[in-house]
């Protein structure tokens, strides 16, 4: 089982207009609702990739029910899942076959924890006329020092269960401590599960002294705990720092990883237009993934690029083109980094 941890879930809202113009009024065209929350966005993806995953955080008030209620949707839509994965990626030089493109996908397994507050709204924009997308980002419920308490210890007692991975996605909701990650990267540890990653600021901070086994910022992340902007001189000192492995998404020019074995780059061979959300958790799904098939590092990268790059064609986060994804996998060019 490959375990996602959001702590700031949230209900994704997308909305649909034809052209965005700042201080006008818009007649939405269509209007989308998803489970959403880094973490989630990741284990739908996993689940469509037909991985046993499981999803916990916190979820509260009538949003979160909302939430629950259509992550069990979900589940009866991919309840025809085979949950036995899907077998070697390819390796970005043309071979091997695109995983998740045969086979059903398998449902994700709600433990997320109750809480007073209610759960977050995001709503994200997409102008149809040129493909952006404007995000506004709800800070989350306030989660008391009891209701911190009891979300470890359910993490512990998860810890026990058969879990392959872990993966620690997205911002902090207020009252959670700064050091959360952090907390959360030793309990990982110490239950010898490999843990990922996914924060941004001081929470990342934090947690790269705990040594998470791969943290995932992008770029501009990077630059901000490292202080240096040259995306393989950041990830270097972000493994001083204590990550063992460093995935940096890079945007459009792909992502760049460096890890105890080697360091390499990799990009698809054409830019794709499209909804960019989620396209980081498309990424993170397929190292967790290649983590779980204890792939080599470069089938990894090639796994994480292919599906960010997939997900730019899906219509909203936590999905991606399974006909884009068969397409880029041979095609990512992956390449040794140079040291700096």
């Amino acid at each position: 089982m490959i375990l996602t941890v959001t702590l700031n879930a949230a209900l994704d809202l997308t909305y649909r207009v034809p052209h965005l113009v700042p201080h006008a009024s818009h007649r939405v065209r269509e209007v989308t609702e998803r489970p959403g929350g880094k973490g989630l966005n990741v284990a739908r993806v996993l689940g469509a990739l037909g991985f046993r995953t499981t999803v916990t955080g916190f979820a509260g008030g009538e949003t979160g029910r909302t939430l629950r209620a259509l992550l069990a949707a979900d589940g009866d839509r991919g309840s025809g899942g085979s949950g036995d994965g899907p077998g070697a990626a390819g390796t970005g030089e043309g071979s091997g076959s695109a995983a998740g493109t045969g086979g059903g996908s398998t449902a994700v397994t709600d433990a997320l924890v109750e809480v007073a507050g209610p759960t977050r709204r995001t709503v994200g924009v997409v102008d149809e006329s040129t493909g952006d997308t404007t995000q506004l980002n709800e800070p989350g419920p306030h989660i008391s020092p009891e209701e911190w308490e009891g979300f470890l210890t359910a993490y512990r007692g998860l810890l026990e269960q058969d879990v392959e991975v872990v993966a620690l996605c997205g911002s902090l909701p207020p009252g959670v401590p700064v050091g959360a990650y952090a907390a959360l990267v030793r309990e990982t540890r110490t239950a010898g599960v490999p843990v990922l990653l996914d924060t941004s600021g001081e929470p990342l901070r934090r947690g790269l002294a705990a040594r998470p086994d791969l943290v995932k910022p992008n770029a501009d992340e990077l630059a901000g705990i490292t202080g240096t902007a040259e995306p393989l001189r950041a990830a270097r000192a972000a493994q001083r720092r204590g990550a063992r492995a460093v995935a940096a998404s890079l945007g459009a020019d792909g992502m760049l990883l460096v890890t105890q074995d080697g360091a390499w780059s990799a990009a698809v061979p054409e830019r794709l237009a499209g909804n960019p959300t989620g396209a980081g958790d498309s990424a993170v799904a397929g190292l967790l993934s290649g983590l779980a098939e204890d792939l080599p590092w470069p089938e990894r990268l090639a796994r994480a690029v292919a599906l960010s790059a997939a997900t730019v064609r899906a219509p909203v986060a936590g999905e991606f083109d399974a006909q884009t994804y068969a397409r880029m996998l041979p095609s990512v060019r992956v390449r040794g980094a140079e040291t700096p």
